[in-house]
């Protein structure tokens, strides 16, 4: 099979897998191409509530194909640069579910998502000190804001490895799991995202990521959704809620119930 980005929706959860095996699922030049536009199809699809990237097999991904810098490396890091943007911008839960290395390009397009859950024994690397290009700003500025500066200066000035215990402690994974319960904690908890208020998680995800003009819009947006009123009524009808609200331009679906 040709190196390409598979994916799958199962109750309400989108599956992106990185699939190039060959090279331990290390992102082509097309690949990086199709990121944005597949994450296009999926953020309009209202049947999706929420997203997860992993790698095909035991690796995330080991970077960029590094053959593709041969030709143009600014080019490469162009494309890597809009596909990250692409997965930052998506307007629902993402998550990185990591097994093995997540490296260089692959560490690009983890701490892009939202939350990222690891094995026990994946190992993490942000490289381009290895290969003498500059890490791109927007992804300086990620990966600071989620480890700090220290331990982002420690990953881009040495391009060392580092395992999820590290990683764990300085930010960079929410959660580690041990080996073989990866896939069972992401589904559960990818379920539990999907049961929940979009419209909370549309706004919350906006507003820790900076946002500071758009107070008013998710105010209306909520006075018209409904949302509110029947959380509050399940709550007190001891039911799960049926959340109804969808981004605009998507046809509303209520989300599947979770406990």
């Amino acid at each position: 099979m040709e190196p390409q980005l598979l994916h799958r929706v199962t109750d309400s959860v989108a599956t992106v897998v990185v699939h190039h095996p060959a090279k331990r699922n290390a992102m082509t030049a097309s690949m990086w191409r199709a990121l944005p536009r597949l994450l296009d199809t999926l953020a309009g699809d209202p049947a999706v509530r929420a997203l997860v990237l992993t790698g095909e097999g035991a690796t995330f991904c080991a970077g960029a194909d590094i053959s593709t810098l041969r030709e143009s490396a600014g080019q490469a890091q162009r494309l890597a640069v809009r596909a990250e943007e692409a997965l930052a911008a998506f307007p629902k839960p993402t998550l990185a579910a990591v097994r093995g290395h997540c490296v260089g390009g692959g560490a690009q397009l983890a701490a892009a998502c939202d939350l990222r859950f690891a094995e026990e024994s994946a190992l993490f690397g942000v490289t381009p000190a290895k290969l003498g290009v500059v890490y791109p700003a927007s992804a300086t500025r990620r990966l600071v804001a989620l480890t700090g500066p220290a331990t982002a200066k420690y990953l881009l000035f040495s391009g060392e490895l580092i395992d999820a215990a590290r990683a764990l402690r300085t930010g960079l994974v929410d959660e580690v799991l041990p080996e073989g319960e990866l896939g069972k904690r992401v589904a559960e908890f990818t379920r539990v995202l999907a049961s929940r208020s979009l419209l909370t998680q549309a706004a919350a995800k906006e507003f820790a990521n900076g946002r500071t003009d758009r107070d008013a819009h998710w105010a209306a947006q909520a006075d018209g959704s409904g949302d509110t009123a029947e959380g509050v009524a399940a709550f007190l009808e001891r039911r799960q809620p049926r959340f109804g609200w969808s981004a605009p331009g998507s046809a509303p679906e209520s989300a599947p119930t979770s406990g």
